[in-house]
């Protein structure tokens, strides 16, 4: 092994070593966590404000259900929420789908 690879060996394996670089690593997940955190909570708020306007109503639209299914409820699931919002999605999951907001039914 020449020279240079041993002097580049050693600045990576110091670097590596150093505790300002783990400790940047650590605070960079802590925020990605809170931030996870954060939107799980937005989420579970709008599917379960959402599903509920939907229940009490009795039907909901096939647009209404694509969007709360698809750009809510899935991405929540993927990130792991579950709970309120997963009892809340079964029953929107059984309501009748309507074609319009007129309550025509499909």
């Amino acid at each position: 092994m020449g020279t240079e690879w041993q002097i580049i060996l050693a600045v990576v394996s110091a670097v590596l070593a150093s505790s300002g670089f783990w400790a940047f690593l650590m605070k960079r997940s802590d925020r990605k966590s809170s931030e996870t955190k954060l939107l799980l909570g937005l989420a579970c708020d709008r599917i379960v404000h959402l599903g509920m306007v939907y229940i009490d109503r009795g039907w909901i639209t096939k647009d209404e259900y694509e969007t709360l299914h698809d750009y809510l409820w899935v991405p929540y699931k993927e990130c792991g929420g579950n709970g309120t919002a997963a009892r809340v999605m079964a029953s929107v999951e059984k309501l009748e789908i309507r074609n319009d907001r007129k309550g025509k039914a499909i």
